[in-house]
């Protein structure tokens, strides 16, 4: 048995692999952003990672850097998604939902015909913004990003709100937890960096001030739902969606620090840069772990071989994978048996239908190669 194979007690939950699917952006919700059937069969097909962290998922009308990805802040939103979590429950697997809001990562023609809202209005980058939509022709391109405006205060709060109705509206769906998506550029991780953040009141200037609004979002979710059902996921040092900390190790130590006061379930690290064949991986452990104590997750450019390794020796204790799951529903099995693995075809990562997304065949009755 390899160390990803073993179960994992997280909290009160018991998780049967240390295999976990990554939140992938897949762009299949359905009119009004409402899950659909076939997002139900994707999950199920996956429902064999100890845990299942879902899809970004926003929060509010206002949050929408891809066109077709799913929201949990309507009610037939959270309809949508209680067949997706019940296929998964039946199938034996465990599920959270990530947490979305895109802040400054937006357009106008996916926002209602508004700015998109940030901490301060810094647009001189906009090239850089990952904004994506669904053309009528059924293509699915980059669009290009809206300068965004800077949040009053009073709005500054009115989304922590939204933050904790989306975590009661996943509670009240039947996932697991949920994920506050900290990570790769969007709202939350655009208040923790101070290039992105130049506010003056309480939510700008030192390390604990722009960590706040992750804090109040946290706090607020800790009353609808048990602290040890809330992960979060970080990425100090992307530079994905330009976030530009000049000083990710000053940030991020306080907030792992302020995360390991508060409780929090775990900690995803997401090694964003991996993507682009520079990991950062040994920085981020350094700079995360001896501040949190609870449960590390890691995330990109992992190979299961590396990934076991990295938990056998501590120094993680899940390993999550996102492109691996995307063409081998199945992965822990195929983790287990060292392969076969099919690879992921480009068709069908972004918007479509069924191909490239739930037609990925079992390790029974592939004839993927050994890698």
């Amino acid at each position: 048995m390899t160390s990803l194979s073993k179960p994992f007690q997280l909290g009160d939950l018991t998780l049967s692999n240390r295999v976990v699917m990554a939140p992938m952006t897949r762009c299949r919700a359905g009119a009004g952003d409402v899950p659909t059937p076939l997002n139900a069969a994707y999950y199920e097909q996956r429902a064999s990672a100890g845990l299942i962290i879902t899809e970004a998922t926003n929060v509010s009308p206002m949050s929408v850097p891809f066109e077709k990805a799913p929201g949990i802040y309507s009610d037939e939103q959270v309809a949508g998604w209680r067949p997706v979590v019940d296929a998964v429950h039946a199938a034996g697997g465990r599920i959270f939902c990530q947490l979305w809001h895109g802040g400054r990562v937006g357009a106008q023609g996916l926002l209602e015909g508004r700015q998109p809202l940030a901490p301060s209005p810094v647009n001189d980058d906009l090239d850089a913004l990952q904004v994506w939509a669904l053309l009528a022709n059924g293509r699915y391109v980059r669009i290009a990003a809206t300068p965004s405006r800077a949040l009053e205060t009073a709005e500054v709060e009115e989304i922590v709100q939204q933050y904790r109705q989306a975590a009661a509206n996943a509670w009240a769906a039947g996932f697991d937890g949920v994920e506050v998506h900290a990570a790769n550029g969007y709202l939350p991780h655009q208040f923790l960096s101070p290039t992105t953040n130049r506010r003056t009141d309480r939510y700008g200037g030192a390390p604990q001030n722009r960590a706040r609004f992750l804090q109040e979002i946290i706090e607020n979710i800790a009353e609808v739902m048990p602290i040890d059902r809330v992960g979060v996921r970080l990425s100090p040092t992307a530079g994905y969606n330009s976030p530009r900390d000049p000083d990710p190790a000053e940030t991020y130590t306080w907030v792992a620090a302020m995360l390991q006061r508060q409780g929090v379930a775990f900690i995803e690290i997401a090694d964003t840069n991996a993507w682009a064949g520079k990991p950062d991986r040994d920085e981020l452990l350094r700079m995360i772990r001896p501040h949190f104590t609870g449960p590390l997750i890691l995330n990109g450019g992992l190979t299961p071989d590396k990934a076991d390794e990295l938990v056998s020796s501590g120094a993680i204790d899940l390993a999550s994978f996102a492109r691996q799951f995307i063409a081998n529903p199945d992965l822990p099995a195929r983790i287990e048996a060292g392969g076969s693995f099919n690879e992921p075809r480009h068709v069908g990562w972004y918007g479509g239908d069924a191909e490239g997304y739930t037609d990925y065949e079992p390790l029974m009755r592939s004839g993927a190669r050994d890698r």
